[in-house]
């Protein structure tokens, strides 16, 4: 894994914005970074989000932490001003995530683009999804690999199933900042290679599916003594990347990108189906209609869009 630290970010070459998020107070830029070990260049996706505020030292913030403020408007007991921080080691002001060397794919991936609404019938899916999803190269999960193989992240693994057909891992998400616990984001990465979303589960992966409700309970308990019922557990469709896995989030965080319905199933949710299937046969999950939104720079927009009018949707 190559490093980077404030000598190789201040060798970032700007291009262009790809997107701006006023909600998460993020911005994605692209430009270009040196390749580890050499002067050439190559594309960088660089997302810096403004980090979140907390409570440790909220008896200092509006006293010796605060630098400037400036009168913005006020009407009646209602006042709004533009604060400045003093800087501070134990309070970074933004989280910045990296994706270098990044392709056309990625580039498209966080780029602001229009969405539709596409309704995913189980033909369909045998048709276009599931080849488009065949068709990706190993490489594209290869930091899927690296995680599950202790390559890398392995200091950061909070449990560890290693059972092939039913084991997975917990580990934070690289979303998270590792402190602010209003935002706790974790995630559990299956060892099941052969479970790429979430057409592929059935009754045989209801272990493995409770036992991530299980022990993700239990370690953020013992972790950060949230009590049950404080997380928020789901599964995207499509998801961004094809190796199942659920995301873990403090049920507290709002506004967080990638909880919209028709793209976030809760866990909870999708054991009660998958408990209600026969004990053989194709799950409700392989029978089913799926419907969500795809951006425009999506693998699959244009063609899950074209075949919307065989359904008689468009």
């Amino acid at each position: 894994m190559a490093k980077y630290d404030i000598a190789v970010l201040k060798q970032f070459r700007y291009e262009r914005v790809l997107n701006e998020d006023p909600i998460t107070h993020a911005l994605t830029l692209l430009g270009t970074l040196p390749l580890e070990g050499s002067s050439e260049h190559a594309p960088a996706i660089v997302r810096i989000e403004k980090t979140a505020l907390t409570g440790d030292n909220a008896d200092q913030l509006l006293g010796q932490e605060l630098k400037d403020a400036r009168l913005i408007e006020g009407t009646d007991i209602y006042t709004w001003l533009f604060g400045w921080l003093s800087p501070s080691a134990d309070r970074p002001d933004v989280k910045i995530n990296i994706v270098h060397p990044a392709t056309e794919v990625h580039i498209r991936k966080y780029s602001r683009q229009e969405v539709v609404i596409v309704h995913e019938t189980p033909a369909l899916f045998e048709r276009i999804v599931k080849p488009y999803i065949t068709a990706f190269p190993p490489s594209r999960t290869q930091w899927v690999e690296n995680i599950l193989n202790g390559v890398s992240e392995a200091e950061k693994v909070l449990f560890r199933d290693p059972t092939p057909e039913s084991g997975y891992l917990i580990l934070p998400d690289m979303k998270w900042d590792l402190v602010t616990i209003s935002s706790l984001y974790l995630v559990a990465i299956a060892f099941n290679r052969n479970v790429r979303s979430l057409r592929d589960l059935n009754k045989s992966h209801l272990g493995m599916l409770k036992s991530i409700r299980r022990e993700a309970v239990r370690v953020v308990k013992e972790r950060w003594g949230l009590d049950y019922g404080s997380l928020r557990m789901f599964i995207h469709y499509q998801p961004s990347y094809y190796h199942f896995h659920v995301h873990i989030v403090n049920v507290s965080y709002q506004g967080l990108p990638g909880m919209s319905a028709g793209q976030a199933h809760l866990l909870d949710d999708i054991i009660s189906l998958i408990e209600c299937d026969p004990d053989d046969g194709p799950s409700i999950l392989q029978r089913m209609t799926l419907t969500y939104a795809l951006g425009e720079q999506h693998g699959l927009y244009e063609a899950m869009k074209a075949a919307q009018s065989e359904l008689g949707f468009y």
